[in-house]
């Protein structure tokens, strides 16, 4: 780390400030790297979701709806797909469609599932969570999976009947799981007659990253849910794909959770144009989260191996000189910087498309201010 770039930043901040002729301070932009959530519909989009073809989608007669649900398996290689309002939705709706009551699921310690979905799995579906170990992007390893697989028929038992990876892991800084990353899980899980879901919630980011099509990296689950409304920009959806058979449980669960959404072709339109316009720019994030990463790595009082950054997710540790996390999320607000913490002691920040390199540049500026201000202060 070095110590001189932290200096430079943390007084010459003004520079990057916008003053009144009278020299009076303007309030400075909002940079907002929470989540790729936050990202609003283009004007294609909008245009597209104006003049959207729509219909009763409980009948199955939303033509937009039916073209979105096509094109997505088509990408990813399924037979069928289904939208749904959100990834956890598509998520819980999975393990409905895949778990009976008792049944239990495998799944890494660090899963968006077990710490982001208010326990649906546990308290909706009736299915125990069993975790093993993530690795540093997200893997499993076969090994501490087939060590997890409770055997078929032992009543004191549940039985392993579904196993969820992660591609790209939200809590793995965006780490992202290869083509053979997965099939090595899945061979393990269904020869043990376990199924494979795929929390796929930026497996586009993914797709972009290891230059591969999508289906690629899905072929050996058996099935997948990907997020519309991350950074592919769309105001709202997510759409679960796999086997027809498959599709027509988690119809009937989705019908179960409330899911039906009626003339949702108008949010489906704009997910057709985001699967034709937005996946190749993501490698815009990608390229915006290294600098990012490369920046905070040179900020003393910040911890984060650039190197390990592949797509659009930093995590970085705050050192005690700093404080918690939670101090310095208070005053990267100050700086009008917002961004969130998976934990005490670390920050995750998010680039999208609403951030631009110069946000970046900006973004750094602020959180150098930020640190140095901590770093100096007596009661921090």
């Amino acid at each position: 780390m070095t110590s001189g770039f932290s200096y430079f930043w943390q007084h010459n901040l003004s520079a990057f400030r916008t003053f009144h002729p009278h020299n009076e301070v303007m309030f400075m932009s909002i940079i907002d790297l929470r989540s790729d959530t936050i990202t609003k519909p283009t004007d294609a989009m909008r245009q597209a979701m104006a003049g959207a073809e729509v219909g009763d989608d409980v009948y199955g007669e939303d033509p937009s709806i039916n073209r979105l649900q096509e094109r997505a398996a088509e990408m990813l290689g399924k037979e069928a797909g289904l939208l749904m309002a959100s990834g956890t939705m598509s998520n819980l709706v999975a393990i409905l469609s895949h778990c009976q009551r008792g049944d239990e699921v495998v799944m890494g310690d660090q899963a968006h599932i077990f710490w982001n979905e208010s326990a649906g799995a546990s308290a909706l579906a009736g299915a125990q969570i069993r975790l093993v170990p993530n690795g540093p992007q997200g893997e499993i390893d076969p090994a501490d999976l087939q060590a997890a697989i409770r055997p078929r028929g032992n009543v004191h038992m549940p039985p392993t009947t579904l196993v969820c990876l992660e591609n790209t892991h939200n809590r793995c800084s965006g780490g992202v799981l290869t083509p053979q990353d997965t099939r090595a899980v899945a061979d393990v899980a269904h020869a043990a007659g376990a199924k494979v879901h795929l929390d796929g919630a930026r497996v586009f980011n993914a797709a972009v990253t290891l230059e591969v099509p999508a289906a690629e990296l899905v072929r050996d689950v058996d099935d997948v849910s990907f997020c519309l409304s991350k950074a592919l920009s769309c105001p709202v959806g997510s759409v679960l794909c796999g086997d027809r058979d498959f599709i027509d449980e988690a119809l009937r669960w989705r019908k179960m959770v409330g899911g039906g959404m009626r003339q949702a072709g108008i949010l489906a339109a704009a997910g057709l144009v985001a699967l034709e316009t937005m996946v190749d720019r993501l490698a815009d994030d990608h390229a915006n989260a290294g600098r990012l990463a490369h920046g905070l790595a040179n900020i003393d009082g910040l911890s984060v191996d650039p190197d390990t950054i592949q797509t659009n997710i930093v995590i970085f540790d705050v050192d005690q000189s700093v404080g918690m996390a939670s101090g310095l999320i208070n005053a990267l607000k100050e700086e009008d910087v917002l961004v969130s913490s998976p934990g005490p002691h670390s920050i995750r920040m998010v680039t999208h498309r609403e951030v631009d390199s110069a946000d970046i540049e900006d973004a750094l500026a602020r959180t150098a201010h930020a640190v140095g201000a901590l770093r100096s202060s007596p009661g921090k």
